[in-house]
């Protein structure tokens, strides 16, 4: 059964109520904390993609092979995904804000099927690699005659997709939760500041992946392999 969202209220020593700003009213608080919170991680990434444009200035052309290896359909097709992904959460905000909460409730359910998706496309990719012998410990990234350059590429690959990927299981994690609070009265049209976080949460994260795809899968099509 679902419960209404209920003020906390303080009552002074005169016996006088206040209410207290709770974290579903503070906006202003709720949005700087969680834009705080959004910076972090755009540090972390960047400082990967720095990392990333400094091997490839070392290397060029062992990263334009390997980057001619990976497979652009599969992750062009998660790019777009993803990026409806991103049409649909906001939908979803939209939805909840002007107080259709079943719609809120299925472009949620969408968003987290997409999601879903996303990461199934990639397991099939990193399967595709692991058998041509391209995976973190295995196969030719642990070959002494393997160029350095590749295994730097693929290191670093491996590293942010997974870590990318690792996002999204937590976005995933985080709409459950948002779909429970919803349930509960707990995040309604008056008091969805948790659901506009959590939507700004994921446009973190297919706007990290709008970058991945070119600096990975695109070198070596610009350079005509």
């Amino acid at each position: 059964m679902a419960h209404e969202y209920v003020p906390e209220v303080a009552i002074d020593r005169e016996g006088n109520e206040h209410l207290v700003q709770g974290w579903q009213d503070d906006y202003f608080g709720g949005k700087m904390g969680f834009w705080l919170f959004m910076f972090t991680e755009v540090m972390m990434f960047s400082a990967m993609f720095l990392t990333l444009s400094y091997y490839y200035t070392l290397h060029p052309q062992d990263y334009t092979e390997a980057s001619a290896h990976l497979n652009r359909l599969l992750g062009g097709f998660n790019t777009v995904i993803l990026l409806i992904s991103a049409w649909t959460m906001g939908l979803g905000l939209l939805k909840m804000r002007s107080g259709d909460v079943s719609g809120a409730k299925k472009f949620i359910l969408a968003t987290m099927f997409i999601a879903a998706l996303f990461l199934v496309v990639k397991g099939f990719e990193w399967h595709e690699e692991y058998e041509h012998g391209i995976f973190l410990g295995h196969g030719h990234l642990i070959e002494e005659g393997y160029p350095l350059g590749k295994k730097l590429f693929y290191g670093m690959y491996f590293t942010m997709t997974g870590l990318h990927g690792f996002h999204v299981l937590i976005g995933i994690g985080l709409m459950i939760w948002l779909l429970k609070r919803i349930n509960a009265g707990k995040v309604t049209p008056e008091h969805h500041i948790l659901h506009f976080n959590i939507a700004l949460y994921w446009d973190l994260v297919h706007l990290i992946w709008v970058f991945v795809f070119p600096y990975f899968y695109m070198i070596g099509a610009a350079h005509g392999h």
